[in-house]
């Protein structure tokens, strides 16, 4: 079951130009980004908290190195006004920031996560935001991974990535949702 409080966060994690680099390989949900545009509109429209997630790289190699123009969020998900923007350098949007901090001082206990990419850093703030006691939802359609190769020189599609990712964390660490099953109760609880 979905339920939402006027207190429910949305986060964005690492919706950012540099994961448009062609050399990551063949992504899927190319929605996701739509999706999340209408996440936005839906909580701005109730006021319901915003928090941006920033990934500033220190891989050499990395498009989301903080010198780097991949860096930067992308436009159409773009911060407005004071909503916060927490900088990170390691998968989980916990570990090295104060993003725990800020949603415990703002009585937040439920958060809905939505971002790039669904393997790594979605899925690590996941794991970690359930471990913290936090009720997570993850938005299936609001998500994005790219393909990978396993130890053997398998290459798994980004398809079947993401669902299996977000088959380890439903029921276990987040609830699994699509993003017209969300606001729809989002809408409802209004």
């Amino acid at each position: 079951m979905i339920a939402l409080t006027d207190n429910t966060a949305l986060i964005i994690i690492d919706v950012q130009d540099g994961l448009d680099e062609p050399r990551l390989g063949t992504r899927n949900n190319p929605d996701a980004e739509g999706n999340i545009v209408r996440l936005l509109a839906g909580w701005r429209a109730q006021g319901r908290p915003i928090y941006y997630v920033q990934h500033m790289s220190t891989e050499p190699n990395s498009p989301l190195r903080p010198d780097l123009p991949g860096n930067a969020i992308k436009r159409i998900v773009a911060p407005h006004g004071a909503e916060p923007v927490i900088q990170k350098s390691v998968n989980s949007a916990f570990i090295g920031t104060d993003l725990e901090q800020r949603l415990r001082a703002a009585g937040i206990q439920t958060v809905v996560l939505v971002g790039l990419v669904t393997d790594h850093c979605v899925s690590t703030t996941a794991r970690m935001a359930g471990n913290l006691g936090f009720t997570t939802f993850v938005v299936d359609d609001a998500t994005a991974t790219f393909e990978r190769s396993g130890p053997d020189g398998t290459t798994y599609p980004a398809e079947i990535v993401h669902a299996v990712e977000l088959a380890s964390l439903h029921g276990e660490f987040a609830t699994v949702v699509k993003t017209d099953q969300l606001l729809a109760v989002a809408h409802a609880a209004d």
